[in-house]
């Protein structure tokens, strides 16, 4: 099929499909900006799964607590920072301490969210029974139950729709290797699916080859189409200037039919593109 036929063909499709009206577009749009505030005020979006507050698995037990990040505790943002260089300044090389500076900025952000990670291993019935009421002191530093990891989640928007953002998910290496990250996505999955956003995203650095593994292979998520590498793969030049030149690509794990169309399969436009 000649580009001209199937332009027409598209054009054709296009008409007899119904499209929304300005005052469908306005109530979604608005629909959407009250999930992701209801979803953004809620401070403990682990109450929902109590079972899920807990991690006994390959020899590693943890218990787990969600809080704001406004509300960190300088303890807490002392290890947060320490962690994130020793996990990442390695993938980010020389891109670090500019990039270590907008960390700082957004760990603290109102709008962040954080489920923070408790070795329960070494006074397991303290730590059990501080977990079981739901609340504890998560947000300083406690010897007796110290913190071994963090993520670090927004609710946002990306394409017009409603997401969880994974800014930071980070372990220390001795609780790596134990599933425990695996069981920490999973739960943000249910998160998301919990409060109606369609899709979950994140970004990895191209130079974190195991990061990107874990997530391709063992979560099977996806390269986004908006990520970098996809956005402008088929126009060359533009690659060369914006796409070629970036470090990370985008994935993301796809809950509804909607954010598939927009963040996973390419569009109309660029399928046309391809024909011609």
């Amino acid at each position: 099929m000649s580009g001209v036929a199937m332009e027409q063909k598209i054009s054709g499709n296009s008409s007899r499909e119904k499209r929304p009206s300005r005052k469908e577009i306005l109530e979604k749009k608005k629909a959407i900006e009250e999930a992701i505030k209801a979803s953004s005020a809620n401070k403990d979006h682990l109450a929902s799964f109590p079972s899920l507050r807990h991690y006994n698995r390959n020899g590693l037990s943890v218990y787990l607590e969600s809080g704001c990040g406004d509300k960190l505790s300088s303890s807490l943002k002392h290890f947060i920072q320490s962690l994130l260089k020793i996990n990442m300044e390695g993938p980010y090389g020389s891109e670090w301490p500019s990039e270590e500076k907008v960390k700082r900025r957004e760990m603290v952000a109102p709008e962040a969210r954080y489920i923070v990670v408790h070795d329960a291993t070494a006074n397991s019935k303290e730590t059990l029974e501080m977990s079981e009421r739901g609340r504890t002191n998560a947000w300083n530093i406690n010897n007796n139950c110290p913190v071994v990891g963090f993520v670090h989640y927004r609710f946002t928007l990306e394409e017009e729709l409603p997401v969880v953002y994974v800014y930071e998910i980070q372990l220390q290496s001795h609780v790596q290797g134990k599933g425990l990250g695996k069981f920490l996505m999973q739960l943000i999955e249910i998160i998301a699916q919990k409060n109606r956003m369609s899709a979950v995203m994140l970004t990895v650095q191209k130079a974190n080859s195991s990061a990107m593994n874990f997530y391709l292979s063992k979560l099977s998520y996806n390269i986004s189409a908006i990520s970098p590498s996809r956005r402008f793969k088929l126009d060359f030049t533009v690659q060369l200037q914006m796409g070629y030149k970036k470090s990370y690509e985008i994935l993301c794990k796809i809950l509804d039919s909607e954010a598939k169309a927009k963040l996973e399969v390419c569009t109309i436009s660029i399928c046309y593109l391809v024909i011609l």
